[in-house]
Formats: C-alpha cells, structure tokens, sequence
C-alpha cells in the first residue's frame, strides 16, 4: 500500500489472490500464489524528470517469490543445475508498467526513480545485489507508422540498472534485425549475458491463459478499508519529486543540484540541515556535491559513517561566509574534520589556520612586496591592471595563503593606486 500510494495508484477495496500453475523446477509444488484480475492496486504514474513526462503503472500485486535456479558456482559439471529454494514463498510485490519507455536510457532513469520513491517511502532498501530489487523487461517493437506493439518478449537475469539498458538496447536491435531480414519474433524468454552484451534463448514464453488461473481457494479476499489507506497515506514522507520540486523554489537550487541532492532520503536530510545551519543553500548544495559525495566514494561508505555532521559542515561554512577562513584553506581543515571527526573550530585554533584580516599585519606585507617589487607596481601603474593578481599572490605566499583575499585585492589596489 505505501508503493501504491507513493506512486498515485488508485488502491482496491477488494483484491483477490489466485493461483498461477505452471511446472518448472523452481516451483515444487507445482503453483504460484499470486494475484491476476483483481490486484492491490491499479494505474499510476511517476515522472521522469530528464525525459519530461510520466510513465504510466499498469497494477501492483503480490505474489510469492518461487525458487532460483543455479548454473555456475556449483561442484558438479556438465549440463546439471541447481535450485536455490530459500525465497520460495516469501512475499513481495511486482510493479507492472504500461508500454511507456521508449529506450534502454528511460528504461535506466524509470529504474533510478521508482527505486528512490520505494527507498524514500521505505518499501525497500533497493539493494539489487542482495535481491531487494530485481528486474524484468518485457522488450517489443514496432515500425514506423504501426498502431500497434510486435511480438514481445521477456527478459531476465538483469542484476544492475545499467544492464537493463544494455539489454534493451540490444534487444531492440536484434528484434529488428530478425524483422528486417523477413523472419518473425518469437515471444520467449530470453536470458542477458552480461559478458557476450547479448540475450540467449531460454524458453518459450506462455500467454496468460497457459498459466490455468483461478482464485486461491485457501485465502479470502483481501478487504482495505478506506480508513486503513488513509492511515497509510498520512505516514508517507515528502517524496524526491515533491521534495525536488521544494528544493527549487524553497532554496532556489538550480534544477540538477535539486535532482542529485533529492537520490536519496538520507542525502537529502543532510543536505537540508547543512542549509539550515550556515542559511546559505547554494553554499550547502555546493559542498555536499562536491565534497561530501567525493569523500563517500572515495571512502566507499554510506553518508550514515561519515564523521562530518551536518552541524559541523555547516559550522565550517559558516567561518568562511564570516571571512575567519578562506575557501581554499576550508577544503584543508574539512579533509581533517573527514578523518578525526573534530570541528572546525578546533582544528582552525590548534593549526593556526585563521584568516589574516588585520589590516596594519597585511598592510606591512603589502609594504615590503611593494617596496621590492618596484618595476612589478610601474606595470600596473602603466595600465596592465592584471598584474594586481600578481601581487595577490605574492600576500598569500608570505601569509602561507591565509591573508583575506578580498581584502588583500582592497588593499593592494588602494596602495598601487596611490590611495589612502
């Protein structure tokens, strides 16, 4: 019910569980416990930011996992393989999409989106590797001009987003190749070779009918009452479209900024209480993009074991906004609070890394660059004002760059210029 409602599907007062028969080696007892003419929920939609409109869900139902089948990895050879019994009759729900994707990159951003939508409303941790999230694409095509979709078929064994578009892609080409050439495809299904980038044959794919449905006689009807869905309704947090949307007109972020701080829940959280720290948005954007995600992937750690908080990442910006550190010296002292954990503070005082803002201390280091540099200040003099980032440099070299630079340019142009 909180993927249904997360993802605008309409959820049924009554659905009906059946039983799917059908003999495969995954399934021992011979039939699945699923759910066919009356789903949990039915048509709705999530957007695609990139793509600019909306894919359209076709129902969500549960179903109990069946087996796994092995073919590698075992002891023995030859043509025998295994079957992984464990998920056999765990729930979990099937999300069915309408003919909306048009390529294996939609196909990769409708993945990215329903996956932080499931994530965010806390349906699942998303984890493709661990099994939490798994794929199949059903592929046809159509030429130029036709009403209607070809023949499709299904495809499996896609353990990443990035091969479900790699798979598409090359389905596509093959099924038109088949066409082109005057043959005909065969509705199938097909296994992806992640090595060879190809789909194998695997079997003949059944049509509904072929299945023998019919309402499981063990279980009633499911009833959900209004009340229970509203309930559920009220849990919901704010979702990454809704909260992408509050990120552009709240804080006034730039749209890609919006969309990678909003990935996830957690990212998005931290994002938010940076901002409200040092109350400057962009500055926060800036830094998490850039810092705080290098050093996660660096590190390759979750955003729950960095030892930066919000707080202190905010303290830090917060001491550049206010002029006691410059930019530059503010990544030195965020590396170290990165591997000790200690505040900005403490580190700025226990280095010595404070911001020079005193002006008679730069004002006598002005003096003495000035004072040996005399042809250097008569090509200013002359006109070539872009010699005043020279000077520039040589103030921070003798302060080890920790004079203010903004008031170091006020500065050495009021001297250069001959001003008080």
């Amino acid at each position: 019910m909180r993927a249904a409602l997360a993802t605008h599907c309409a959820v049924q007062e009554v659905s009906v569980f059946a039983r799917k028969n059908y003999f495969y080696p995954d399934l021992p007892k011979g039939y699945q416990i699923s759910q066919f003419e009356r789903p949990l929920a039915t048509e709705g939609y999530l957007e695609l930011a990139e793509a600019g409109r909306r894919v359209r869900l076709q129902r969500i139902h549960m179903e109990e996992d069946a087996g796994k089948l092995l073919h590698e990895g075992l002891p023995w050879k030859g043509d025998q393989s295994g079957v992984d019994l464990n998920r056999s009759g765990v729930p979990l729900i099937e999300i069915v999409s309408h003919p909306d994707l048009r390529s294996g990159a939609e196909a990769h951003e409708y993945l990215s989106a329903l996956r932080a939508i499931l994530v965010y409303a806390d349906v699942s941790d998303g984890n493709m590797e661990e099994g939490s999230l798994r794929c199949d694409a059903n592929v046809s095509v159509r030429r130029h001009g036709a009403s209607t979709l070809g023949t499709r078929t299904e495809v499996k064994n896609l353990n990443s987003f990035r091969n479900v578009a790699r798979a598409i892609e090359h389905e596509v080409a093959r099924q038109v190749a088949v066409i082109e050439s005057g043959g005909k495809v065969e509705q199938e299904t097909r296994l992806w070779d992640a090595d060879r980038g190809q789909t194998l044959a695997m079997r003949s794919k059944e049509e509904s009918h072929d299945y023998r449905y019919f309402p499981e006689p063990d279980l009633p009807p499911l009833l959900v009452r209004q009340e229970w869905v509203d309930q559920i309704r009220r849990t919901l947090p704010e979702l990454p479209a809704e909260r992408r949307r509050r990120f552009e007109e709240q804080h006034g972020l730039p749209s890609y900024d919006a969309s990678v701080l909003t990935q996830t829940r957690e990212l998005a959280d931290y994002f938010e209480a940076v901002a409200s720290g040092c109350a400057d948005a962009k500055a926060a954007s800036n830094w998490v993009m850039t810092e705080v995600l290098r050093k996660l992937k660096e590190d390759d750690r979750p955003l729950s074991e960095a030892k930066v908080t919000p707080a202190a990442l905010a303290e830090l910006l917060g001491a550049v906004k206010e002029g006691a550190i410059s930019g530059k010296m503010a990544k030195d002292v965020f590396e170290k609070m990165w591997k000790s954990g200690d505040s900005a503070e403490v580190i700025i005082a226990r280095e010595g890394l404070g911001q020079v803002s005193d002006q008679d201390a730069l004002g006598s280091v002005i003096a003495g660059i000035l004072e040996k540099n005399p042809a250097q200040a008569a090509v200013y003099r002359s006109g070539k004002k872009a010699t005043l980032g020279w000077f520039v440099g040589q103030v921070m070299r003798e302060t080890q760059g920790r004079a203010n630079p903004k008031l170091v340019n006020q500065m050495l142009k009021a001297a250069l210029d001959g001003e008080d």
